[in-house]
């Protein structure tokens, strides 16, 4: 199997994440640095490392690619472009500091917005919790309690819309309440793009927790997005191996 990476910042950060890869894979960094060579990988260079990565993934010529350090705006927008999709579907695997495990989506904060995209996620993430193990259960959060209802018309709404993706997906309705979701679900659904940015960054960078990557689900190909805040790529790339047999 070939995984491309994208290096720009954290150049060691990234060597030091296919290198815990103690050879599970054939790893390419895609990069306009200059980087050093070395047994662990190969070097694309590019003056365009975001282009050169979408592109021989779109090609075939590697098996995944990971956003690695490369910036979030340009390396989604060409990703979008060459897949032909209005939108890209990501969904996070997270990891609290207790160890529980859960996929979340949306965490991207245009995604998530409509009713039938957080039921199309719903969909997909209850597929990919199957396949690592987890609950197909989905807990779908709203912004309030039911308790809630009138104290603002914003927190009325995203509980309308709780209620009716959950009913529609076949899922369940668990308000606010983020804390009991995790417990008994593999997936939870984010009432929004933000909400769900919030929380993945809330439990990652400061809950101690750990984000292990959010595929891109709706590209046919293998994509892994990632922050650039993150402490290392290596649970990214490990996500990238296990996909590849599906």
């Amino acid at each position: 199997m070939i995984i491309g990476i994208g290096v720009a910042q954290d150049q060691q950060k990234v060597i030091a994440s296919i290198r815990a890869l103690n050879g599970a894979a054939e790893v390419v960094c895609y990069t306009s640095a200059d980087l050093p060579s070395s047994p662990l990988y190969r070097v694309a260079r590019s003056t365009t490392p975001e282009c050169a990565l979408i592109n021989d993934l779109k090609d075939g010529v590697i098996d995944a690619a990971v956003r690695g350090s490369l910036p979030a705006s340009a390396t989604l927008s060409l990703l979008r472009t060459a897949m032909q999709v209005d939108h890209l579907e990501r969904i996070a695997l997270l990891e609290t500091v207790s160890g529980q495990k859960f996929l979340l989506a949306p965490v991207g904060v245009d995604e998530g917005w409509t009713i039938a995209q957080r039921v199309a996620l719903v969909e997909q993430a209850r597929m990919i919790a199957e396949r690592f193990g987890l609950s197909s259960k989905v807990a779908v959060l709203s912004g309030g309690r039911y308790g809630d209802v009138g104290r603002h018309p914003i927190v009325d709404q995203s509980l309308a819309a709780g209620e009716l993706v959950a009913k529609v997906g076949g899922a369940v309705h668990y308000e606010i309440r983020i804390e009991d979701a995790v417990e008994s679900c593999g997936v939870v659904i984010a009432p929004d793009g933000i909400a769900g940015n919030l929380i993945f960054r809330t439990l990652s960078f400061l809950g101690g927790g750990k984000g292990h990557g959010a595929p891109v689900v709706n590209i046919g190909k293998i994509f892994i997005d990632t922050s650039r805040a993150s402490p290392d790529y290596t649970n990214a790339l490990l996500l990238a191996i296990s996909m590849f047999d599906w």
